[in-house]
This record gives C-alpha cells, sequence and structure tokens, in this order.
C-alpha cells in the first residue's frame, strides 16, 4: 500500500501488534473488516480515512449489508472502524470519529432448542448398573440440574461437589467462580457414581467425570455419548450438551419467572443474553395458541 488511507492502516495494524500486543489471529479481523472500508474510500477518490464523513460509514455498511454481510458482522466492522478512528485521533490524523453515532442493522436472533419436559424424562430416564453407564445417567443429570456448560462440567473436580449440601462450585468464562444448587435426582445419580468411580478413575486423577481409560472426560467424548444416548431413549432429533442447558434455563424460567435468578445460575454476565429464553416461552405459547385456539389461524380447506 503507498496511498494515505492504506499507510494509516498500515500503522494502525502495526500499533495493535507492537503496542497493544493483540494476536495475529485478532489483527487480522481487523485487516479484513477495514479492508473493505478502504476500498470505499479508493473507489470513491477519498484522499484518506479523515475524509469519510457519517453518510459514507452508512454509505458502506448499506452497501455492505447489500450484499449479505450479517448485522453481527457489520457491527464487529463498526467497533474496529471507531478503534481506527480512535488511533488517527490520538495521532492527529483525525479530529472526529465519523462511526460513532452509526448503528449496524440488528441481527436475527436464533433462539436456542430446547427440551420439552417429557423429552427431557425420556432422555434422563434409562437404566444400567456398568460404570459407564452410572457415570453418564449423573453427567446428564448434573448438567440439567444446574445448567452446566460443556467445559464446565468437564473441568469439575471432585473437591467442587458438596452433596451434603447439594451445591457444586463452577469456573465458568473469565474464570468466574459461581456456586449452583444441584437437585435430589442429579445428588442421587452422583452417589451412585462416586461409589462406582474408582472402577474407572487412574490413581490419583481428581475430575469428578473419567472416561473409560481413567482419565478427565473430554467433551468431544460427552457430546458423542450424549448423541448415541438420545438415540437409543428414542430422541427423534439431535441432542447436544448445551441443549440441556438451555433447557434447565427455559423450563426454570417458564415456572418461576425470576429471570435475575436464572441469570445468576447459567453464570450469564448481562442479562441481555438470558432474556432470549422469554423468546423461547412465548414461541411454546404461540405454538400452544395456534394448536388449541379456534380461531389462532384459518383451517385449510
Amino acid at each position: 500500500m503507498t496511498d494515505a488511507a492504506g499507510e494509516q492502516l498500515d500503522a494502525f495494524l502495526g500499533y495493535l501488534g507492537g503496542v497493544r500486543r493483540l494476536s495475529p489471529r485478532t489483527i487480522d479481523g481487523y485487516r479484513r473488516d477495514l479492508s473493505s472500508v478502504l476500498r470505499y474510500i479508493r473507489e470513491r477518490g477519498l484522499r484518506d480515512w479523515q475524509s469519510m464523513t457519517v453518510h459514507d460509514v452508512r454509505a458502506v455498511v448499506a452497501q455492505l449489508h447489500r450484499r449479505g454481510l450479517s448485522g453481527r458482522s457489520l457491527q464487529r466492522l463498526l467497533s474496529a472502524l471507531r478503534t481506527l478512528f480512535a488511533y488517527l485521533m490520538s495521532q492527529g490524523l483525525a479530529g472526529h470519529d465519523p462511526a460513532a453515532g452509526v448503528r449496524a442493522p440488528k441481527h436475527a436472533r436464533h433462539l436456542p432448542e430446547v427440551l420439552d419436559p417429557d423429552e427431557t424424562a425420556r432422555l434422563l430416564d434409562f437404566d444400567g448398573n456398568d460404570p459407564l453407564a452410572v457415570r453418564d445417567r449423573a453427567l446428564l443429570e448434573l448438567i440439567y440440574s444446574s445448567g452446566l456448560r460443556l467445559a464446565e462440567v468437564v473441568s469439575l473436580d471432585l473437591a467442587t461437589l458438596d452433596l451434603p449440601d447439594g451445591t457444586v462450585r463452577v469456573t465458568g468464562k473469565g474464570a468466574k467462580d459461581r456456586v449452583v444448587p444441584v437437585g435430589r435426582y442429579a445428588v442421587r445419580a452422583l452417589r451412585a457414581w462416586l461409589d462406582r468411580r474408582s472402577d474407572l478413575a487412574a490413581p490419583g486423577e481428581t475430575a469428578l467425570f473419567v472416561s473409560r481409560r481413567g482419565r478427565r472426560l473430554s467433551p468431544r467424548s460427552v457430546q458423542l455419548r450424549l448423541r448415541q444416548r438420545a438415540l437409543r431413549q428414542g430422541l427423534d432429533r439431535p441432542v447436544h450438551p448445551h441443549m440441556l442447558r438451555h433447557s434447565f434455563a427455559s423450563h426454570l424460567l417458564e415456572s418461576s419467572g425470576d429471570l435475575r435468578a436464572v441469570q445468576d445460575l447459567l453464570g450469564h454476565a448481562d442479562i441481555s443474553t438470558t432474556q432470549i429464553y422469554t423468546h423461547v416461552d412465548f414461541q411454546h405459547l404461540a405454538e400452544v395458541y395456534d394448536r388449541a385456539h379456534p380461531r389462532a389461524r384459518r383451517r385449510k380447506r
């Protein structure tokens, strides 16, 4: 790049790596996002970045949106653009940030897949006294009982579990700890597993859940075992661990209506993340309404 805007972009990317110590992968993301804006600058014959106005930024966003870029991707691009202009202003190369007041189009929020209570009961209602079956029952009961993420449940150690108190200490995102309750079905399944754990666990292994080889159970193993178990139990769709977490949140919110409590139990930093489950409940109510109300929708002739 030899033009002014290109040179400024190169200097900014160098600053991200040399001063802010961002990873090469993150810097590549900035480069990809800002290169699309750089093309716009060149196509319009603008002198450099500071020649951009708020109308130019909106034009870029509209252009990329028409080409199919999602609202989430456009939000990321605008964030990169604001970071660039903050750098340019700190260097005396720009007097304002034209992206400051520009918003990306709203992106569609995909509702999480959940199991209904009957499906959940069918999934968790299986027999078997061999160590692997006992382990799987305890594992799935705990995920559903306490709303754990996959990474959280496989990282649990024996010391994190307090069965007399009916709680488990979980390390979530951002290395934040939270203590969550464990329901009576999960407590019963965990006691049975702890009685059989020594059949599999290698000496000195601290993990709560171990593989047939005696070491900490991997996330991939949990995914495969759950998928196989769902098929055996007659569920007609793929089931993954996060679906159990989603089901925990949806069922709890439907029964209690306490969004803040569900947020704390899930370990969400922002309550807006938890609010998606209110949409899940509404979707369920709408489906019931459509099926049951005589004037909900036009009957097929």
